[in-house]
């Protein structure tokens, strides 16, 4: 709710009348039990008692996410792969911290099925460098990168943040692996700026902790 006035979304939603739904309330989400087509690599496991739920509005909708060029405490980085554990997971997706990468593989898996179209534009217009999401040092680097590929969008972002996406980031190793996307940056087609010798050098941020986190 706070990033809709931060980030004055709120004067495209008005523009564009477009309907502000929150999936931690409940008057505005309903979930629904979802069976994956696809063989899960630990969501079912997870949720074996309760099932896999996902919210009912989501379903068979377009989707596009807006994810931040950034790092993260527990997964290295965090963009559009990221984006749906806030988005399609109910208020117990804390369960799977322990198998997060997994679960983000899981999750694109479940976005494949459900949507009939997924798209990202990542802002890295101010980047965060540390051990996110919340105790983050801000760096003003002016890039947008923007893709129908979840997982090669992820994996040239985190190559501009320093890191090796096939070895350091398991997730996107796990999705290139699983034939949902390109990890390898040399298999991936850049247009537009040149950005092959960009390097934030924020690597060592896979060695910073914090409980604000």
């Amino acid at each position: 709710r706070h990033g809709i006035e931060s980030e004055h979304a709120r004067t495209v939603i008005r523009k564009y009348d477009l309907p502000l739904k929150f999936n931690f309330k409940s008057e505005d989400m309903t979930w629904k039990l979802y069976r994956p087509k696809a063989k899960m690599l630990v969501l079912d496991r997870v949720f074996d008692k309760i099932g896999i739920q996902i919210p009912k509005l989501l379903m068979g909708k377009n989707v596009i996410h807006q994810p931040t060029v950034k790092t993260h405490v527990f997964t290295g980085t965090t963009g559009s792969m990221k984006n749906a554990f806030g988005g399609l997971l109910n208020l117990n997706r804390h369960w799977t911290h322990s198998v997060i990468h997994e679960t983000l593989v899981d999750l694109l898996r479940i976005q494949k099925e459900i949507h009939p179209g997924v798209f990202a534009v990542m802002d890295g217009t101010i980047a965060g460098e540390g051990p996110g999401p919340r105790a983050m040092r801000p760096h003003v680097k002016n890039y947008i990168l923007a893709s129908s590929d979840c997982v090669a969008l992820d994996a040239t972002a985190a190559k501009m943040m320093g890191f090796d996406p096939m070895t350091d980031l398991k997730y996107i190793r796990l999705a290139h692996e699983n034939g949902l996307g390109i990890g390898n940056p040399s298999e991936i087609e850049i247009v537009g700026d040149d950005i092959r010798n960009v390097n934030f050098g924020w690597r060592n941020s896979l060695k910073e902790n914090t409980f604000a986190s």
